[in-house]
């Protein structure tokens, strides 16, 4: 989602006495608008820098003055509340995030039209925000309907509508829908071959996500050469110290922990580190992510004591950044927490358990497959203690979620901490 930029609305052509007679209700509108701007500006300013928290109550107060001066179904108040939907999803405020989409694609579908592209721009974010929020049944349908506008207005070659194809098929791949995946990534990486070029940073993407789906999948052998080919175009396109570099190294490198090759995966995490850590600085997201699998690497390899103080500084980075309540923030409280429980530190590992679990619930919903392994990983802690009686409402809930979830295609979750993609 990108941040929009306002249109200055002004008003020409008026017959003097008019002009006289309403000119202070149209100075302050103008005046309300050009302070609406001005908030815009510094958003925008504050989106780029990743200041996003920071962002939240300058958009609140460009929200309200569109509203105010141009009415709640106007399309520019749809833009505000887009953008101010934005910021809570980057900052795992879901729940805030989903009313404000929702209404944003009621104006755009109401003012502009069903098959408009912002229209369909409010089906994207929207099924964005249901994808990260497990409501899967929910974004489905929204880019089904949203691939059918684009192949309708562009045609099925358009890059756009590979866009689609590739975020649905992404959608299909995290509810186990593997082979309604396939299909469409598959195409998206011929649309973009085809339109954009062997080497085009997007048909790169199409490479690692084909990739990611058969490793995912298994397919380990048709991965690699998948993986390999992304890495050589990035390194010869953009340079070996680039982070889109780092990310192809990083795939890679998951391939080859997921085969327990960690020999092989050492190195490519290792250098992915240092790469992000150069490029983007010692406290960026991306490094956040670098930690976190090398971390893993070593948590698998029984290397504990290279693992532990990896993970505080990836949890360090993401609370700073994202803050104490985003779901990656759990993520790494979970990675951290399961160190502690396989090397006995029960007392150290029960309270990041209990706070990943409780983030999960709340950001996330009490179904969610996150929140699922955070119970199955604290009732794992509490049958180690002894503590039966802890356990079992625990292992209830997750017994009646994968009853309820039986036969939706949702993967089984890991209680063990994942690589981060």
């Amino acid at each position: 989602m990108k941040l929009k930029i306002w249109r200055q609305l002004r008003a020409w052509g008026m017959a003097t006495v008019l002009m006289l007679m309403f000119w202070p209700a149209a100075n302050a509108q103008e005046s309300d608008l050009a302070e609406a701007q001005r908030l815009n500006d510094q958003v925008t300013q504050d989106y780029a820098a990743g200041c996003y928290a920071q962002a939240i109550p300058l958009a609140q107060r460009a929200l309200v003055i569109w509203e105010k001066a141009l009415g709640p179904e106007h399309p520019e108040t749809a833009n505000s509340l887009n953008r101010l939907a934005m910021l809570y999803y980057l900052t795992g405020v879901y729940a805030k995030a989903e009313p404000l989409l929702q209404r944003a694609l009621a104006i755009r579908e109401k003012a502009l039209g069903p098959e408009h592209p912002e229209t369909a721009n409010s089906l994207n974010n929207l099924a964005g925000l249901y994808l990260v929020t497990g409501a899967y049944a929910k974004a489905i349908p929204l880019l089904q309907r949203l691939l059918a506008i684009r192949e309708k207005a562009l045609g099925p070659e358009h890059p756009d509508t590979a866009n689609v194809l590739n975020n649905l098929a992404g959608l299909y791949g995290v509810t186990g829908a593997y082979a309604k995946a396939e299909p469409l990534l598959e195409r998206s990486l011929a649309i973009r071959e085809k339109a954009l070029g062997l080497a085009h940073p997007d048909t790169v993407a199409s490479l690692n996500n084909l990739a990611g789906l058969y490793r995912d999948t298994g397919a380990y052998a048709k991965a690699e050469p998948l993986f390999e080919r992304a890495l050589a175009i990035r390194e010869k396109a953009l340079g070996p110290e680039h982070p889109d570099t780092a990310n192809s190294l990083n795939n890679l490198g998951m391939l080859y922990y997921a085969t327990d090759a960690y020999a092989k995966a050492e190195p490519l995490y290792q250098r992915a580190l240092a790469i992000n850590e150069k490029a983007l600085g010692s406290e960026h997201l991306n490094t956040a992510n670098s930690l976190n699998n090398l971390a893993a690497l070593y948590q698998a390899t029984g290397a504990y004591a290279k693992a532990e103080p990896l993970y505080q500084r990836s949890l360090a980075i993401r609370e700073k950044a994202l803050g104490p309540e985003h779901p990656d923030t759990a993520n790494s409280l979970n990675g951290l927490a399961v160190l502690y429980f396989v090397t006995g530190a029960y007392a150290k590992a029960e309270p990041l358990l209990q706070r990943s679990l409780a983030i999960n619930e709340r950001a996330l919903g009490p179904e969610h497959p996150n929140t699922v392994v955070a119970l199955e990983n604290l009732a794992g802690l509490y049958q180690a203690m002894g503590a039966d009686a802890k356990a079992k409402p625990l292992l209830e809930r997750v017994r009646a979620i994968r009853a309820k979830a039986s036969g939706s295609g949702q993967p089984d979750s890991a209680a063990t901490p994942q690589p981060s993609r």
